[in-house]
């Protein structure tokens, strides 16, 4: 079953200097059932207005992950971890038993479009840590390529849960089917453009729940930037956040 949810039907934050679109419950966005999906609890699609940003603030026991789509994403944390980070990068900051950590826009001028995703992890207090890696354009195109795992293997950063990220970018005949795991969930989130998967017209910020399928078929793509998420198969019933 493909359960889609249009863009338009996500959560809207709007505070001038930042426009979110929120997939799943966050902040002053409230809706009880759509609190996350499987370990995965957030995903925010935020704009940023030039030199503006979030300011320092502390996480705990969350896999933090920050996808640039355009523009400069400037990061610092209470590790000394300093980066700033473009299309074609991926963070992932495991806050772990707490950390502090700033986002802003890198730029003076231009504006800065990114995802933010938090996953749940499966152990609490562990020690907090930092990654990144940019994944070219040539592995992600007409295919998915692994971007985040367990085990990090290959190019991947590793995260803290039985999960797995994946990356794709589909234009025109590109296409590919993805068979999935037996007994396991799915979620798809279309960043960018719009591509159609199992017979269903997919368009930016568009996103759907994917459970008891057994393959997903992404074709017809229109400057599509696609993320796949591999989860477990638990639904989990949390309090807002």
């Amino acid at each position: 079953m493909i359960e889609q949810r249009l863009s338009e039907q996500r959560g809207l934050g709007d505070h001038g200097w930042l426009k979110s679109r929120h997939t799943f419950s966050f902040a002053g966005y409230r809706d009880p059932k759509q609190m996350g999906f499987s370990d995965l609890l957030v995903i925010n699609d935020d704009q940023v207005a030039p030199a503006r940003g979030f300011g320092a603030h502390p996480h705990s026991n969350m896999e933090i992950i920050s996808y640039v789509l355009k523009g400069e994403l400037a990061h610092k944390d209470s590790m000394g971890t300093g980066s700033v980070i473009v299309p074609g990068d991926v963070q992932l900051m495991s806050a772990g038993s707490g950390v502090t950590h700033s986002e802003f826009n890198h730029s003076s001028t231009n504006g800065v479009h990114f995802l933010q995703i938090w996953i749940v992890p499966a152990e609490n207090g562990t020690q907090p840590g930092y990654q990144q890696v940019s994944v070219p354009e040539e592995d992600k195109r007409g295919k998915f390529s692994l971007i985040v795992s367990p085990e990090g293997q290959g190019n991947a950063l590793s995260v803290r849960q039985d999960m797995r990220i994946y990356a794709g970018l589909f234009n025109g005949d590109e296409q590919q089917t993805v068979t999935l795991g037996e007994d396991r969930y799915a979620y798809i989130h279309v960043a960018q453009g719009s591509v159609t998967v199992n017979g269903i017209r997919f368009n930016a910020g568009d996103g759907a729940r994917v459970r008891n399928e057994t393959s997903l078929s992404f074709t017809a793509g229109d400057n599509a930037e696609v993320l796949l998420f591999d989860l477990r198969p638990v639904e989990v019933n949390r309090p807002a956040h």
